[in-house]
């Protein structure tokens, strides 16, 4: 069946937001072409789920524009992923898109580090943008959604770290779709030049459980010889947003990239998460967790491909699921002809809570070299009552010993955050969506 997507905004509208902008002629010129092409390129097919009837198409572009003038001007439910108390910040937070809150350290920006929105990337470093905007990482022209993005997108963040350059504190952005119709069509890109190194940690954040919107993000993650990037996310999209997170990184020679990513929305989530290891000796692990709950229906897609020699690519995906909820968790681990050495290893395994919750989890080889090391591992059920056993067998209570279970559960990836903050939150949110 194929889902129908009508064009919700025309090449009028592109032209004009573009110039209100101020966006270089070239990024014009490639919206306007993602918009022709769309009409005619498929919507994505995700493995055992059917999206025909999920919204895309329902959603606002216009919002309010407004700025911060204090961190502790954000209402709490942002306020907490932020160390309010802190003097110095390296943060952007888009509030509707919109640029609210922005401040790096003199010390980063002496050393020609840049985070900030795609917007003010594009203005005053068009050249470095359209080197990486949808060039090695992902194609606009992959599937329709993929080339509406490219056509609407409305906000995001740059970060370019300099060769040799290390950056000790985590960078953040916070992304909060305060509108409660507003769509997000999120850019983000994140780069670092040889013998660097940088985390990154994001935010998503809405509370339209009712009203209908959209969330179209890419991110694209390039580290060069011998850099290295850790990227950490927190997705908590509400019930009322439809959304497609299209993550994907492109190691170097010696170069790598770690993911730690908590994926709790309760809207339908389509999440693919893909990394290419191009060097030698190139390096990747992708953690995920995520917590199922209500009628939700979510599909994750973690895959590691492997051309360079001596790579290695591990994965490692944990998920809960409550009420009606359902997943699809795809494990691959491809590994490429004259990838010799390399390693594909990954782990998918899905908990289950209710008697209608529903998990699958597909781990999948695909090798074609023969001087490689390769392995998965893969289970589905209901929590171990063994472990509640011993537990309660110490005076805990039931309901605390599946807590404390579940929690151990989703510690490999939590534990990962990188910002304190963060951290708390997401297990602050995984609680609350658990109980």
């Amino acid at each position: 069946m194929t889902t129908e997507t009508k064009q919700p905004y025309e090449k009028e509208y592109i032209e004009q937001f573009s110039e209100k902008q101020n966006e270089p002629d070239w990024m014009k010129a490639f919206r306007t072409q993602a918009l022709e092409v769309s009409e005619n390129l498929e919507m994505p097919r995700p493995d055992k789920t059917n999206i025909s009837k999920w919204n895309f198409t329902k959603f606002s572009l216009e919002a309010e524009k407004n700025k911060l003038n204090s961190l502790k001007d954000l209402p709490e439910d942002i306020k907490v992923f932020v160390d309010t108390d802190k003097d110095d910040h390296n943060l952007v937070i888009l509030r509707n898109q919109h640029n609210a809150y922005e401040m790096i350290s003199d010390k980063l920006a002496d050393q020609g580090v840049i985070l900030t929105d795609i917007f003010t990337a594009l203005q005053k470093h068009p050249e470095l943008v359209q080197r990486y905007y949808m060039k090695d990482a992902v194609a606009f022209d992959e599937n329709r959604l993929t080339a509406l993005h490219a056509a609407l997108m409305n906000g995001g963040i740059f970060v370019y770290v300099p060769k040799n350059v290390v950056v000790e504190e985590p960078l953040q952005a916070i992304f909060w779709q305060e509108d409660k119709e507003f769509a997000l069509f999120n850019h983000v890109i994140v780069v670092a030049e040889e013998n660097s190194s940088v985390t990154y940690v994001e935010n998503y954040i809405s509370f339209n459980k009712e009203e209908e919107t959209v969330a179209n993000v890419v991110a694209e993650v390039i580290a060069h010889d011998n850099a290295s990037i850790s990227f950490g996310s927190v997705d908590n999209f509400a019930h009322g947003t439809t959304v497609y997170m299209n993550r994907r990184g492109i190691a170097y020679r010696d170069a790598k990239i770690e993911w730690a990513l908590g994926q709790m929305n309760d809207g339908n989530t389509v999440s693919e998460n893909i990394t290419h290891l191009i060097g030698d000796n190139s390096f990747s692990y992708a953690k995920a967790v995520s917590v199922g709950r209500g009628d939700q229906i979510q599909n994750f897609t973690a895959k590691i491909i492997n051309y360079g020699k001596r790579s290695e690519g591990l994965i490692l995906q944990h998920g809960v699921m409550k009420d009606s909820a359902s997943a699809i968790f795809n494990g691959i681990g491809k590994i490429e002809h004259g990838g010799t050495k390399a390693n594909a290893e990954q782990e998918s395994r899905v908990l289950m809570l209710s008697k209608d919750a529903r998990g699958d989890a597909n781990p999948i080889l695909l090798i074609d070299e023969d001087d490689v090391t390769a392995g998965h591992a893969a289970s589905v059920g209901r929590v171990d009552p063994i472990q509640l056993y011993y537990l309660m067998s110490r005076g805990i209570s039931q309901r605390e010993a599946e807590r404390l279970v579940i929690h151990g559960f989703l510690a490999p990836v939590v534990r990962a955050i990188p910002i304190a903050a963060v951290r708390e939150q997401l297990t602050e949110v995984i609680e609350r969506k658990v109980y």
